[in-house]
């Protein structure tokens, strides 16, 4: 891959370009929580897919304790990510979404090594991914990053557990 992989909060105006690319090159279930009614990009899911976004504005320290990122390549936007207190207060879940378009290029490895400095910059000791054993290309990016994967008992479920990078000030 060649190219800059950015990291931003999102905010209104990103929010507004992230939705027409989850809308012209995603399925809604690979961008969000499923929203109950008629399948594909409905009003009702575009809306959803906004609050989503705007309830995770405050961030970690927030009540949802969740923060979200639009990840840009090249000074555009081409999926979203997540940083999310879970149970302890110094591990982190992640996970993102890639538009079908800019899938295979090393967005999400490049993406996941940026949200382990940013994790590391809060203070987490770990940060840990779900995904399925199918999942070839997240299960890809977990490697390069040093994961360590468990398979569920029925060996449909993958848990990763990340290693951190030594903070510091340094962009990686």
């Amino acid at each position: 891959m060649t190219g800059q992989v950015e990291l931003q909060q999102v905010d209104e105006d990103s929010l507004e370009e992230l939705l027409a690319v989850a809308v012209d090159d995603a399925a809604p279930e690979e961008t969000m929580p499923p929203v109950a009614g008629p399948p594909g990009w409905t009003p009702e899911r575009k809306e959803a897919f906004r609050g989503w976004h705007r309830a995770r504005r405050p961030g970690l320290a927030g009540p949802l304790r969740e923060s979200t990122f639009a990840i840009s390549h090249d000074g555009k936007i081409v999926g979203s990510a997540r940083l999310a207190l879970r149970d302890s207060h110094d591990v982190l879940e992640t996970g993102m979404w890639l538009a079908r378009s800019w899938r295979g290029y090393g967005i999400g490895t490049a993406t996941l090594r940026l949200l382990l400095h940013e994790a590391a910059r809060t203070g987490a000791r770990a940060v840990v991914a779900d995904t399925k054993t199918h999942n070839k290309a997240a299960l890809a990016a977990l490697r390069r990053n040093g994961a360590t994967l468990t398979t569920s008992p029925d060996v449909t479920e993958v848990r990763a557990e990340l290693p951190l990078p030594p903070t510091s000030t340094a962009n990686p």
